[in-house]
């Protein structure tokens, strides 16, 4: 085009040149629809699993600990429903007018639990070198999937918002793992611990039965979450480290409680090995998952492209002088359940149950509450 060519072949060039520009604009709609699928289709992929891990499905789960024992009880023992009814703590009616079914409103000294619960845990959790955070609750769909969760289809958990990109979130993991997305973070700063407070709101499609009432299963709960970023050889280790505060946290409350290390069939995309905490419920008759402890190694940092650069690492210089610094790698991502409020409530008011209906105070939430001992029957 820029030498003297004759008007015909010139124009010829010109309509070529129209042609090539729309076959490329074609291409490039034509790739990001694939990228779109190859996406789709990676996100069908889950994690490797821990060698250790056992095969199969939630029942073949092994034990890895068993702290305390269940109390025994010398009078009929109620649950969290009854007790909660007759010391006025929880209403679910007004709430399923209000919102729908598995919403509910704390009343009273369950109110102030919950605040106890959260501030104790918070406290006790920063005492461990973490960082405490509030989180965004709605965040980009995009953010859900490359921390590993399916945003839309049937049986998803999450509430979408309509005309939007957006999500409500179902754990604090989702904001905090998106803090440093995008980044590459110096080795000198970690590992990178937060311990975030949120809402956290989840369909729970698919959930029924007996099992569910009451507090145990609901749509919006507030919860205290663990996130760890780290080098990669460290995730092991800072696995047992998560569980270890668990534990801490839940024996020092005076539960009884059993620790499992969760079958392949039961690890969900990201999770490359995952302890899950269940509790004693006296009143359910039967454990109930109250907390959980996964590595997801770097499954989520690929996606959300988090990375460090390795400072031990020998740098080369180039022929024309040049240094070339160490590759990045990606930062592996841990995450734990510090305090998952309603399920915590279930355990506190079934566990600690008086024959006279009172409801006795763990000492250690007692300076949180005000100093409140027990919770007793309102009069009529």
């Amino acid at each position: 085009m820029k030498g003297k060519l004759e008007p015909a072949e010139r124009q010829k060039l010109i309509e070529e040149g129209k042609n090539l520009k729309e076959a490329l604009t074609t291409l490039e709609e034509d790739l990001v629809k694939l990228r779109d699928e190859l996406q789709i289709e990676a996100q069908c992929i889950p994690n490797l699993t821990h060698p250790d891990v056992p095969i199969g499905w939630e029942d073949s789960s092994k034990l890895r600990n068993m702290v305390g024992s269940p109390r025994k009880f010398d009078f009929p023992v109620k649950d969290h429903l009854q007790l909660g009814k007759e010391l006025d703590l929880f209403d679910f009616d007004a709430a399923a007018e209000v919102s729908g079914s598995k919403f509910y409103y704390l009343k009273n000294e369950a109110v102030m639990l919950e605040m106890a619960l959260v501030n104790w845990t918070l406290t006790e959790v920063m005492k461990r070198g973490f960082t405490p955070l509030t989180t965004p609750e709605i965040v980009r769909s995009s953010v859900v999937e490359k921390c590993g969760f399916q945003p839309r289809g049937e049986n998803t958990q999450v509430y979408s918002i309509e005309d939007s990109d957006q999500c409500l979130i179902g754990t604090a993991e989702i904001p905090v793992g998106g803090i440093h997305m995008d980044s590459i973070v110096a080795e000198s700063a970690l590992p990178l611990k937060y311990v975030a407070f949120s809402h956290c709101f989840r369909t729970e499609a698919g959930a029924a039965g007996t099992a569910t009432r009451g507090l145990y299963r609901v749509h919006q709960f507030s919860k205290v979450e663990m996130f760890i970023l780290c080098r990669q050889e460290e995730s092991d280790m800072y696995h047992e480290e998560l569980i270890k505060i668990e534990e801490d946290l839940f024996s020092s409350l005076g539960l009884h409680f059993k620790i499992l290390d969760m079958a392949t069939g039961d690890l969900g995309a990201p999770a490359y090995r995952k302890f899950d905490v269940e509790a004693w419920m006296p009143g359910l008759e039967r454990y109930g998952e109250i907390s959980s402890a996964s590595n997801c190694t770097d499954y989520q940092s690929r996606r959300l492209g988090i990375r460090y650069r390795p400072s031990e690492s020998p740098s080369t210089t180039s022929k024309k002088g040049k240094t070339n610094v160490a590759a990045t790698k990606f930062v592996h991502t841990l995450n734990a359940t510090a305090c998952a409020v309603p399920r915590m409530l279930v355990c506190l008011l079934e566990n600690f149950q008086q024959e006279d209906g009172s409801v006795s105070i763990p000492h250690p939430l007692r300076p949180f509450m005000g100093g409140v001992e027990a919770i007793y029957p309102k009069s009529r």
